[in-house]
């Protein structure tokens, strides 16, 4: 381990920690960033590699006139460890941006801990120095001990709200003569498809669908019993038994939508569809796109089981949910990350209660730029509100307190075209066209100079 004092510490390997101590170091600071896995697991983590993706492997779009899609080129512009590390690990995903998932986390991995300028420190954290400039990126899952010393800086009790994982299956496992490769309206990178689809008629739907609402849950502490009666979990998380109880359709309009799709087995289009996505480089593992659950693995196994072509699916994850934190951003966060009290604390990732795995990227950088800034004599910068990842930071930092709820880049947080524009794709065309043109403008402004990542030798 390299031994020198540090200028910067950083709490926490995930995306946003690992993309905050990268943007520092790159820029000569000093970092140390502790990673408590493997030493203290959390109950959604199963290795203890950087950024792993604990959900989906999927980082969303990259369409270039959607929000995430131009989130995703900002990001890139200004030099992301993460979609650097994204794009040199991707996997067939249509019109979007997935990964192989060890690939990813074995490359953040080994470029974070190479830097010359970082020394990583596999231990908890449980407390928060006071005596050195810190970025606190722990993540949704945030120790305990760490909780409560945040509890006591904060003077206020966190927030929480519940995730859910989808279950992973063995490609081999999949019965190919009932499932079928293709995505929504032809939009693969592939001839054959990006997807495998197992299609359901209007008859399996409705059994499926019954089978999934009186499925049996996994028992919940009391705590978590009354937060999961209010439903106070993030609505693009939710579990599909949840939704399967909101109505019979609510899923065949949610992730199970058969639009844009044909069955080549009949030539039409299915009632219903589960899509499976590829999760690994390998193209050994698909996961149930959308399918978070908090069934018993018991139950995932028999009730996704009458999905046609997972019949004999061998499940090598199932399903899980768990708690996620965050803090009131509103009340304790500036745009540019610092938290209120204290200047040279900032924050980062899903504990800002900024949602998706390029947000909490996005956090990451801001953070680490910001306190590389701070060490090094100059102003924080706040990015532009024109720009996706901009508007996303502004929002959390400034929407009502009261009731603050995680978010996601959309174009909704973005201020109005002045002149308004009517017609929905040519709004879109000009939000991302004042994107671009505000971010260079910010670039050449603030003489910025994006990292360089060197993902390939």
């Amino acid at each position: 381990m390299k031994v020198r004092e540090p200028e910067l510490i950083v709490i926490g390997a995930g995306l946003a920690g690992s993309e905050a101590a990268w943007q520092a170091a790159q820029r000569g600071v000093r970092v140390t960033l502790y990673e408590m896995r493997p030493i203290k697991q959390t109950p959604a983590h199963v290795s203890d590699r950087f950024a792993e993706l604990v959900c989906s492997n999927s980082l969303g779009s990259v369409q270039p006139e959607r929000a995430p899609g131009i989130q995703k080129a900002e990001l890139t512009r200004l030099g992301s460890l993460i979609l650097a590390c994204a794009q040199a690990t991707a996997v067939p995903a249509g019109g979007s941006l997935a990964v192989g998932r060890e690939a990813f986390g074995d490359l953040v991995t080994s470029l974070v801990s190479a830097h010359p300028h970082i020394t990583v420190v596999r231990a908890e954290m449980t407390t928060i120095p006071t005596d050195i400039p810190t970025i606190v990126a722990s993540g949704p899952l945030t120790s305990d001990a760490l909780s409560a010393d945040l509890a006591r800086l904060i003077g206020q009790e966190y927030m929480y709200f519940y995730d859910a994982l989808s279950p992973i299956v063995a490609a081999d496992s999949i019965d190919m003569s009932l499932a079928f490769r293709g995505a929504r309206y032809g939009n693969s990178a592939s001839a054959a498809g990006d997807y495998i689809n197992c299609p359901l008629d209007k008859t399996q739907y409705a059994e499926f669908v019954e089978a999934l609402a009186a499925a049996q849950t996994i028992t919940l502490r009391t705590f978590e019993q009354e937060m999961w009666k209010s439903e106070h979990f993030f609505e693009g998380c939710l579990p599909v038994e949840i939704l399967a109880r909101r109505g019979s359709q609510a899923l065949a309009f949610g992730p199970m939508s058969p639009i844009g799709l044909t069955d080549p087995h009949t030539g039409r289009r299915p009632w219903a569809v589960v899509q499976l996505r590829q999760d690994n480089l390998a193209g050994t593992l698909y996961n149930l796109v959308g399918f978070q659950t908090n069934l018993t693995w018991g139950e995932q196994k028999r009730v996704f089981g009458l999905i046609p072509g997972l019949a004999g699916a061998e499940f090598l994850r199932y399903g899980m949910m768990h708690r996620n934190t965050f803090i009131n951003a509103p009340r304790l966060l500036e745009p540019t990350m610092q938290f209120k009290g204290r200047s040279d604390l900032f924050f980062a990732g899903q504990i800002t209660g900024v949602e998706g795995y390029v947000g909490n990227a996005g956090t990451g950088l801001l953070a680490g730029l910001n306190a590389a800034r701070l060490i090094q004599g100059a102003a924080p910068l706040v990015l532009p509100p024109t720009t996706v990842m901009g508007s996303l930071c502004w929002y959390v930092t400034h929407c009502e307190a009261d009731g603050f709820q995680p978010m996601k880049a959309n174009f909704g947080l973005l201020p109005p075209l002045d002149p308004p524009v009517r017609h929905k794709q040519q709004r879109y065309r000009a939000y991302a066209a004042r994107a671009q043109q505000d971010l260079e403008t910010f670039i050449s402004t603030h003489d910025f100079e994006a990292t360089i990542v060197p993902t390939s030798s």
